[in-house]
Parts: C-alpha cells; structure tokens; sequence
C-alpha cells in the first residue's frame, strides 16, 4: 500500500518557486506518482502536483470530470499549457479552492477549455485536454508547478482574506 504524504501549505517556499524537470524515467518517478495519487486521494482533492507534497519537480496527477461529466484521471511530466487566446478565452468565473489554502474558495475566472502537452512516467508523449473542472484543473496545477497558486491571482485584498482565513501567512516567502 502505498502511503499518502502530508500536503505543503501556502508560505512554504517549495510552492513558490518554479519546479524543476523530470530528466530520469524510473521507478523512483513511478512511484512517486502512485504517492502522489495516494495523497490527493487522502486530501479529497481532484488534482495535486508534486510540490503540493514538498517535491520539487514538473509532475501533477488529476482525477475529475469535464463539463460534460466524462471521467479522466491520469499524471503529466513536465507539462505545456495551451490555452486559447484572444476572443475565443470563454472565460468561465466559479468557485476555486486548493489543498494547499485548506477550507477556503475564491471565485476565479479561466478559460473553459484548456489543454497540457507533456509525457507520461516512462517518457511517452500525453496530451490532455479538457473543459470544466478538467480545464480548470489542468490550469491550476500548471500553475503550481510554475510556483503559483491560486490565491495569487486574487486582488491583494482577497487574497488575504482567504488566507486570513486558512490561518495561513498572507505574504509569500521571499
């Protein structure tokens, strides 16, 4: 059985920083994906990279639906987002929360479609791509991985609000 780590919360460094690239193929990357499974799947979360668990790499895993209600549930190495631009964004504004800012939600706009290129654990090429909770998960953990979380796309007022209210501190580590 594979055991579930504890998830980093917001003002821990690792989530603020740009992660690094996978350049090894192995079992240690194999494994830590099932670790990371184990551990969204223990924070009753629908997507989790790998610096929400204190690992400084470019690795995320989701399970979630898109807005039709498909299922999809997989893992991306070192991922490219691609969104699309300009008058065909459809922005779509609804409630985001993250494990890293436990208990709390904002509402947020992103686009409704959204799309990852990258690979999978053995190197083999992955594309994703999604809309609903799948484009908007998708979007998010890209995020992390580029050392951004959500509540960092909030007006500073909110933002400290939300994470006031997480009993979290307010200012990224510098």
């Amino acid at each position: 059985m594979t055991t579930a780590r504890p998830i980093t919360h917001y003002g821990e460094t690792v989530l603020h920083r740009p992660t690094a690239p996978v350049t090894r193929f192995d079992a240690e990357l194999a494994d830590l994906v099932e670790v990371m499974f184990a551990s969204m799947y223990a924070a009753q979360g629908c997507g989790l990279a790998a610096n929400q668990i204190g690992v400084d790499r470019q690795v995320f895993v989701y399970d979630c639906t898109d807005a039709d209600g498909k299922a999809y549930k997989g893992h991306v190495v070192n991922p490219e987002l691609h969104l699309p631009e300009g008058a065909d964004r459809g922005l779509v504004e609804e409630d985001e929360g993250c494990l890293s800012v436990p208990g709390q939600t904002a509402p947020m706009a992103r686009p409704g479609w959204a799309s990852v290129t990258g690979v999978d654990k053995d190197g083999r090429p992955v594309t994703v791509e999604g809309t609903g909770q799948l484009a908007r998960c998708l979007q998010h953990e890209w995020d992390h991985l580029q050392g951004r979380v959500y509540v960092d796309r909030l007006p500073a007022k909110r933002r400290k609000q939300v994470l006031t209210a997480a009993n979290l501190p307010t200012a990224r580590p510098s």
